[in-house]
């Protein structure tokens, strides 16, 4: 498996979108499990590590 390169406050982009149109999240907690808030209307999601690393797309740099 592909070694994920994720920290605290990071924005990723998932496979699916969210309900608002956004695939944009940005990473609240890093743990066991990982929480993610939405960029755009701020609803915030609780996922297992394995769950959240098949879900996730691609990592937005922050530069």
């Amino acid at each position: 498996m592909e070694n994920k390169n994720y920290e605290l406050g990071s924005i990723v982009i998932m496979k699916k979108q969210h309900p608002c149109g956004t695939n944009e999240w940005e990473i609240v907690r890093v743990g066991a499990d990982i929480k993610i808030k939405c960029v755009n209307c701020g609803r915030t999601v609780l996922l297992p590590r394995v769950e959240f690393n098949k879900k996730l797309k691609k990592i937005k740099n922050n530069e």
